[in-house]
Formats: C-alpha cells, structure tokens, sequence
C-alpha cells in the first residue's frame, strides 16, 4: 500500500479551520493531514516526530522557529503579487493605494519576512468587505494552491522585481480620517470589516462610533452603527 503524504496545516481563524477540516476530508485518502491550531501544538518536537513534507499556514500569528523552517518545508501565503508588499496588514494597505486585485503569494519561509522564493501565485478580487475577500482567498489557497503545490511539487523559484514593504496597521489608523471622500469613507469601512479586527470609527467627547456592513447607495455610504463609552485606553 502506497504511503500517504503527510501534510501539516497551521492555522488559526474560524474559517481557515473549518475549510482545514473540509480539506482533510476531501483527502483523506492521498494525504495525512493533521490540522494544529494553537501555538502550545506546533512544537519542533511535535513537527520531527511527524515529520511533514509539507508545512501550510493559510494564517498564522506566531513567529516560525528556525529549527522548523530550516528542516521542513514550510510555506506561508500573502495577500500581495510580492516582492510588493511584503510586510503586514497587506488588505489594507492595498485598498488605501486604491488596488481592486491582487495575487496570493505562496512561498517559502525563510528568516526575512516574506523574502521567500515563490511556488505559485493566484488572482484574488479585493472587492467587498474584509471578511468577505479573507474567506475568498482561504478558498483559493486549500481549493487551488495547497494541491497544486503537493501534487506537482513546485519548485520555489526568488522573488524578482522593487521590494515594496508595507507597514503594519495600528488599532488607532482605525479612525476614519478627516477630509475623506464618500468612496474613501466606504472603502475604510469595508477593508476593516473582519472578524476580530479593530473596525472603522469615529469619536465624539464621550462616544466611540463604529461601522460594519456598508455599501454604497448612490452618493452615500450607508453602514451598520455601534455606539459605545470611550474607554479610557482610548481616550
């Protein structure tokens, strides 16, 4: 019998761990698939007495050790046609330049952050809110990347071109800046609306005011309100 591929995948979003299992299922009988979901999982002792040929993280939080990158191969994906935008936040980052597409970078981790030679790349839309475009691309990333890289076995060819870096949004950016057009109030409102992510607001002396779920209604943005007590950290 022949012996299954044994493929790790490390993530940690709601969505990403629900089509995790469905990916599992799907392949269940070519690959091995174990999911991890926690930090206190994914340990270099855990990894070896696996041993993967394979390491995905559609979405990860927690800095890769060395001993796991250096020993396994293990491929992370960004929202950005690299080497522009490397770096974080990059939905965001690419909707205030005014981008209406990307590409999902699959490519393999290395010291530097997103410096990796690449396996592959794959359109994805911007269009919509946040949430919307995450769980697009965690469709394309198990439905389309993660196959064709196991089953064709890419070989991760450098990143060519201007190296962009992208810096990482603050809970503070957040706030609707003053002066802002109706399709910049709308794409400030949607590029934030994500699960667990700091939304869009505005403030009064006593209120923060936060919006979800807009669209554009001619020339207007119509959104969902959340009104509460500015806390003091926020002051």
């Amino acid at each position: 019998m022949k012996k299954k591929k044994k493929i790790i995948i490390a993530t940690i979003k709601p969505w990403n761990i629900a089509i995790a299992k469905k990916f599992h299922d799907t392949f269940r009988g070519k690959y091995q698939v174990i999911i991890i979901s926690s930090k206190s999982n994914f340990t270099y002792q855990r990894i070896r007495t696996i041993n993967p040929e394979y390491i995905f993280f559609p979405h990860w939080s927690w800095k890769i050790a060395a001993e796991i990158y250096e020993n396994f191969n293990c491929v992370v994906f960004h929202m950005t046609d690299l080497p522009f935008g490397r770096g974080g936040s990059p939905l965001q980052n690419l909707i205030v330049r005014g981008k209406t597409k990307t590409k999902i970078s699959a490519i393999k981790v290395v010291k530097d952050i997103d410096a990796g030679s690449i396996y592959l790349k794959k359109d994805l839309s911007l269009k919509g809110p946040a949430q919307s475009i995450y769980e697009k691309a965690s469709k394309i990333i198990f439905n389309e990347m993660i196959p064709r890289i196991v089953g064709n076995r890419h070989l991760p060819k450098p990143q060519r071109g201007r190296v962009v870096f992208f810096k990482r949004r603050e809970p503070r950016e957040s706030r609707i800046p003053a002066g802002s057009s109706i399709k910049g109030i709308y794409d400030h409102i949607r590029m934030l609306d994500a699960y667990d992510y700091p939304h869009a607001f505005i403030e009064t002396k006593d209120f923060r005011i936060e919006f979800t779920k807009a669209y554009k209604d001619g020339n207007s943005v119509v959104a969902q309100a959340r009104i509460k007590k500015r806390s003091d950290d926020e002051a």
